[in-house]
């Protein structure tokens, strides 16, 4: 019954703003390390960014530093991830994952996480 589900992707022109959401069922996200990822063909799936379980800290890879920000809604059992100031090269499928393995800190790469959503489509050009 685990199951994650990632929405609000689309398009958008460089300088615009998204927001994903991965929504949770089955589980209570709260308790894990959620990361976002994105892969654009033919390249590797690559870390964007996570949320950390034990105090709410939270990690960026450089390309989107002060564009991007994770977030978290307990209530909702969701994570979100605002995307602003958009940029062709952020053209990709953007997948959320959780790491079943709790207590430690986020991971970076993609083969340490255990549950993946279906991925959601963001596409920026003019």
């Amino acid at each position: 019954q685990v199951q994650l589900v990632e929405s609000g992707g689309g398009f958008v022109q460089p300088g615009g703003s998204l927001r994903l959401s991965c929504a949770a069922s089955g589980f209570t996200l709260n308790h894990y390390n959620v990361g976002w990822f994105r892969q654009a063909p033919g390249k590797e799936r690559e870390g964007v960014s996570c949320i950390s379980s034990s105090d709410g800290s939270t990690n960026y890879t450089d390309s989107v530093k002060g564009r991007f920000t994770i977030s978290r809604d307990n209530d909702k059992n969701m994570v979100f991830l605002q995307m602003n100031s958009l940029k062709p090269e952020d053209t990709a499928i953007y997948y959320c994952a959780v790491d079943k393995l709790v207590g430690v800190r986020c991971a970076r790469h993609a083969y340490e996480y255990d549950y993946w959503g279906q991925g959601t489509q963001v596409s920026v050009s003019a």
